[in-house]
């Protein structure tokens, strides 16, 4: 037997085993949880109108109905990674599929503000169950490198997809039924989870997990939701002494975090795997690229409304084109991983996204001069952020052992949360601070500037309350002020973006 035969055979013996169809329909089943996840994320924001008609929510009691899904998602995460590791993903999954399911019909037929924000905090709890569980099972169904990229890039498209359908199914829904029908839409959906889910999903967990450690479960929780409460907050309301405290509260839990993970045998969250160049990257890559995405989103949808003129239906055609490139260049990824280094693509994406973000500067209050340039906009965005987030997911879940893929999953959904709420605070407080200070309120009786100046639709309200010379006069000058926001906004967002390709172009290592 030559050498060349001996080296063959032994490359067969350890090769990694092929998916079958099974397992390419069990990834159908994980992607079709995690596309309903990414609508619901979206398809609240235009129910918000019909919502305030029907349950009268307080201001407070509208934001904790918007806030509080994403506020319990991205302080279980991390808990509900660690935790399907141990019991199982699969059986993870399917409890959190019914705790969702439950959970969207008592919002559908909820009665009053406070029924309807604790239906939200429990699709949070479950949200967070799902959201890991998808990323590590497909760590464990697709041991194949090139096949493992592919179905990462099929569980990535599905999230642009999701955020590309919530608008559009939200307006269809909105002008045919009632409110509670963005919520009911999930149903359907997880029955299909729950019914397939068993015959298609293998059960996978960490077969030596050690002891589940309560104080760190605390800690995390006490670490992540203060921190985007208070980031979050912060961004629509401006900074406060009792944000502050919050905030560095959540931090101080963080700090705590950490150090006790250094000192158990059996951590929650594997430290040892920020060691690792590629898992560093992709988590911070993960992170940066979705603050671009979110915070262009925050400010986008209401330039093309509120500052064009545009309807919500209108609005989400105008977004379209660019998650649909999110969703396309997240199916592409695969296919440039193969020809390139992931350090070469991702960086070559972010530099998209880069590029994306300076053709904002062309946008203006004129709708006839700046469609085209929103347009490209954010279409070079889209597919920017959507091949970043295939690249830094594949490279997260192939950095960990397979047996604590929940864990590192649940890092990367992590940084994907928090990524949205700063790229909201962010870039959001950017624009606002911008906004406020370049509003024209010398005709504004001083009882009405807070109302006047808070926001862009608060300054439109208060227009419509104007004689119209003096209307036009006032929102031409919130207008341009918005404007100018968005253009200090994208010069920041491109500059994070190529400071992050940077990053990416160094990454050499191909391997943990």
């Amino acid at each position: 037997m030559t050498t060349e035969t001996v080296n063959d055979t032994r490359a067969e013996a350890v090769a990694p085993p092929r998916a079958t169809p099974r397992t390419w329909a069990g990834l159908a089943v994980l992607a079709l949880a995690l596309l309903l996840l990414a609508v619901d994320a979206t398809v609240l924001d235009l129910a918000v109108p019909a919502i305030s008609a029907d349950l009268a929510p307080t201001t407070p009691q509208l934001l904790w109905i918007i806030d509080v899904y994403s506020f319990v998602l991205a302080g279980l995460l991390v808990v509900m990674g660690n935790l399907g590791d141990r019991i199982g993903r699969r059986r993870l999954l399917l409890i959190g599929a019914v705790g969702f399911g439950l959970a969207s019909a008592i919002a559908a037929w909820a009665v009053s503000p406070e029924m309807l924000i604790a239906a939200r905090v429990l699709q949070g709890v479950a949200g967070a169950t799902l959201m890991p569980a998808t990323l590590g099972l497909i760590r464990s169904m697709f041991l194949d490198p090139r096949e493992r990229t592919m179905a990462i890039s099929v569980w990535a498209a599905m999230a642009g997809g999701g955020a590309a359908a919530g608008p559009l199914l939200g307006g269809w829904l909105l002008e045919h039924f009632w409110w509670g029908s963005v919520f009911l839409v999930n149903l359907p959906v997880m029955l299909v989870l729950i019914a397939l889910g068993p015959l298609l999903i293998p059960e996978s967990r960490d077969p030596n997990p050690g002891r589940f450690d309560l104080p760190s479960a605390a800690l995390s929780m006490l670490a992540l939701i203060p921190f985007v409460y208070a980031v979050k907050e912060t961004a629509a309301h401006g900074v406060s002494p009792v944000k502050l405290v919050i905030g560095a509260f959540g931090v101080l839990a963080g700090v705590l975090f950490v150090r006790r993970q250094r000192r158990l045998d059996h951590p929650m969250l594997d430290l040892k795997l920020f060691a690792l160049p590629r898992f560093r990257t992709a988590v911070l890559t993960n992170l940066l690229s979705v603050f671009a995405l979110a915070g262009v989103l925050f400010f986008g949808s209401q330039y093309v409304q509120l500052v064009l003129g545009h309807s919500p239906l209108e609005a989400g055609l105008l977004l379209l084109p660019g998650l649909a490139a999110s969703v396309f260049a997240s199916l592409a990824a695969a296919w440039m991983m193969r020809r390139w280094r992931p350090g070469m693509v991702l960086g070559g994406a972010l530099t998209t996204a880069a590029l994306g973000a300076v053709l904002y500067l062309w946008l203006s209050p004129d709708a006839a001069t700046s469609t085209t340039p929103f347009i490209l906009g954010f279409l070079l965005i889209g597919a920017g952020v959507g091949v970043a987030l295939t690249v830094s997911s594949d490279l997260v879940v192939s950095s960990a052992p397979v047996e604590r893929a929940g864990a590192a999953a649940a890092v990367s959904e992590t940084a994907y949360e928090t990524g949205i709420a700063l790229g909201v605070a962010v870039l959001g407080s950017v624009v606002m601070a911008i906004f406020r200070n370049g509003i024209d309120l010398t005709q504004v009786p001083a009882d009405r500037v807070t109302a006047a100046s808070e926001s862009l639709g608060g300054a439109t309200t208060f227009a419509a309350e104007l004689p119209e010379t003096a209307a036009d006069a006032f929102l031409t000058s919130v207008h341009e002020a918005f404007v100018a926001g968005i253009h200090v906004a994208a010069i920041g967002t491109a500059v994070i973006m190529l400071l992050a390709a940077l990053i990416a172009f160094r990454l050499r290592t191909t391997n943990p």
